[in-house]
C-alpha cells in the first residue's frame, strides 16, 4: 500500500481494517517494535518521503477482542470464474458456533486452491414433522371404550336370602370365617431363606456322600487293580519258572540245549574246584575226578538222547505244518471286502497226499487197515514212473508180504520209517505235488534229480522250452482220497 508521509496512523489502520475485514479499533501498529498511536503521522514516526519497502507490523489487539479472534457477523466473499477473474461479491451471514466443526467433506478449486465446504456435511439437518405447529386433536374412537353386552344363563343357580320371622333357613352347614394373622413380605422372605438353607443342607450332604462313594469306589478299584497286577505278576513268574523247568526237562530248541550245556559246564567246574580245594590225597582225588567224569558222561548222554527226541519231534511238527500249509484253500478278497476260501485242484491234491501221509504214520492199526493204507499209497505213486515211485512200490509190496507172513510190528519199524520218508520225498516234489513248489528255497531242474526223473516219456510232457511238466493225475485219486478220509476218521 502507498501512503503519504502526513497520513495519520489511524487512517492507515482504517485502510488495513477495510482490506482485512477487521474493525480498525482492533488493530495495533508497530514500527521497529514500538507501538504507534493513532494521532501520530507517518512523518512523526521517522518515515521520510520516498521511503520504499517500509514494514509496519499490524496485529489484532487482544484487549479489544477479549483475548481471541471473533468472526464478524457478515463477511463479503469474492466469486471468481473459471479463468480466475472476479465476477462479483456476495455478503454471507456468519452463524458463530462455540464447538469446532469437523471437516466432513467439500470441494477444492484446482486452479485457485480455494476449499469449499460441503453444506450438507457441515450443517445439521432437522426433519420437521407434518404435525408441527398444529393444535392437538383427539377423535372419539381413541377416547371411548368399546363395550358389548351379553346375557348368560349359569348351570347352577344361586341366590342370597336373609333371615326373617316368616322364613326358616337351615344354618347347620354354615361356616364362620375368621381372618388369619397377616403374613408379611418379610416373613415370606425369611421362610424362603429357611427352606433354601434346608435344601442346601440336603444337596450338600448328597454331594458329599456322592464324593465319598466315588472315593471309596476309586480306592476299591485301585486295590483290585493292584491285587490283579500282583496275581498276574505272580502267575507270570510262575509260568516263567515252569517254562524254565520245562526247557531243562524237555528241551526243544537250540537255546534250550545251550542252557543245559552251560549249566553242565558250570556244575563240572564247581565240582572240580571243590575236589581240588578239599585237600584229599592223590588217590582219593583221582577217584573223585573219575566219578565226576562218569557223571558228566551220563549227563551228556542224557542230553544227547533229549536232543535226538527233540529233533524228531521238531521234524514231525515241521512236516505237519508244511503239509497243512500246502492243503490250505486259497483266500481271495471279494469286491465287497469279504474274503472267500477257494479250493483249487492243487490244494485238493495236497490235501489228499496229507491224509495218505497221516495214514502211513498212524499207530495201532489192524493188518487189514494197514494193507488198505498201503494199497492207496501204492495206487497214488504208481501214477508216475520213476526210480522214487518204483522204490516206494517195492517197499510197500515187501511190507505187505511181511504182514501176510505174520511178522511183528517192531520188526517192521525200519521198513515203515523208510516208506514214510520216501513218500514224504514224493510229496515234496513239485512234479508230483504242485503246491510243494512254494516251499522250495532253490528251484531244482528235473535233470539234476535222477530219482524223480521219469523212466519212460509216456508219463511226462515236455514244453517248448524243454521244461518237464507233470501229467495230470487220474480221476480215481479223488475216489481213493475219500476212502482214505473215511479210514482215518474210523481210526481216530
Amino acid at each position: 500500500l502507498v501512503f503519504d508521509v502526513h497520513t495519520p496512523v489511524a487512517a492507515v489502520k482504517t485502510t488495513l481494517g477495510h482490506d482485512l475485514r477487521v474493525p480498525a479499533e482492533h488493530l495495533v501498529a508497530r514500527l521497529g517494535g514500538v507501538m504507534l498511536s493513532n494521532a501520530q503521522t507517518l512523518a512523526d514516526c521517522g518515515l521520510a518521503a520516498g521511503s520504499v519497502g517500509v514494514a509496519i507490523d499490524v496485529e489484532i489487539d487482544p484487549s479489544q477482542v477479549g483475548g481471541e479472534y471473533k468472526m464478524p457477523p457478515t463477511i463479503e466473499v469474492t466469486v471468481y470464474d473459471e479463468v480466475g477473474e472476479p465476477t462479483g461479491r456476495i455478503l454471507v451471514d456468519v452463524e458463530s458456533d462455540l464447538d469446532r466443526k469437523l471437516y466432513l467433506g467439500g470441494y477444492r478449486h484446482k486452479r485457485t486452491g480455494a476449499v469449499y465446504h460441503h453444506a450438507g456435511a457441515q450443517t445439521l439437518f432437522e426433519r420437521r414433522s407434518k404435525w408441527d405447529g398444529r393444535a392437538e386433536r383427539f377423535t372419539r374412537e381413541t377416547q371411548t371404550v368399546d363395550t358389548r353386552t351379553r346375557s348368560l344363563q349359569t348351570v347352577r343357580e344361586g341366590g342370597t336370602q336373609m333371615a326373617r320371622r316368616d322364613l326358616y333357613i337351615d344354618d347347620s352347614r354354615d361356616k364362620v370365617v375368621v381372618p388369619r394373622p397377616y403374613f408379611s413380605a418379610k416373613q415370606l422372605a425369611d421362610l424362603k431363606l429357611q427352606k433354601t438353607l434346608v435344601l442346601q443342607c440336603h444337596w450338600r450332604g448328597y454331594c458329599a456322600r456322592k464324593l465319598a462313594w466315588e472315593l471309596r469306589e476309586a480306592a476299591a478299584r485301585k486295590a483290585e487293580d493292584a491285587a490283579r497286577a500282583d496275581d498276574e505278576r505272580a502267575a507270570e513268574e510262575e509260568e516263567k519258572h515252569s517254562a524254565e523247568i520245562q526247557r531243562r526237562m524237555h528241551p526243544r530248541s537250540t537255546e534250550d540245549f545251550e542252557i543245559l550245556y552251560n549249566e553242565l559246564e558250570n556244575w563240572r567246574a564247581h565240582e572240580t574246584r571243590r575236589i581240588e580245594e578239599a585237600g584229599l590225597p592223590e588217590r582219593e582225588r583221582l577217584e573223585a575226578l573219575a566219578q565226576l567224569l562218569h557223571k558228566e558222561t551220563k549227563l551228556l548222554q542224557t542230553i544227547d538222547r533229549l536232543k535226538i527226541g527233540a529233533t524228531k519231534e521238531n521234524r514231525e511238527r515241521r512236516i505237519a505244518r508244511m503239509l497243512e500249509l500246502m492243503s490250505e484253500p486259497k483266500k481271495w478278497e471279494m469286491s465287497d471286502g469279504e474274503t472267500a476260501q477257494v479250493h483249487t485242484p492243487f490244494s485238493t491234491r495236497a490235501k489228499e497226499l496229507q491224509e495218505l501221509y497221516s495214514g502211513l504214520n498212524l499207530p495201532m492199526l489192524t493188518v487189514d487197515e494197514r494193507l488198505d493204507v498201503l494199497l492207496h499209497v501204492k495206487w497214488t505213486v504208481k501214477e508216475f514212473d520213476c526210480l522214487l515211485t518204483r522204490e516206494v512200490v517195492d517197499l510197500i509190496d515187501r511190507e505187505a508180504d511181511l504182514l501176510n507172513r505174520g511178522r511183528s510190528e517192531k520188526s517192521l519199524e525200519g521198513l515203515r520209517r523208510r516208506i514214510s520218508n520216501l513218500f514224504l520225498q514224493f510229496i515234496e516234489t513239485p512234479e508230483f505235488n504242485p503246491e510243494a513248489a512254494r516251499f522250495q528255497k532253490v528251484p531244482r531242474d528235473l535233470s539234476t534229480r535222477p530219482s524223480v526223473r521219469p523212466v519212460t516219456d509216456s508219463m511226462i510232457r515236455l514244453g517248448k522250452t524243454g521244461e518237464a511238466r507233470a501229467v495230470p493225475w487220474r480221476r480215481g485219486v479223488a475216489r481213493r482220497g475219500s476212502a482214505m478220509r473215511a479210514l482215518l476218521a474210523g481210526s481216530a
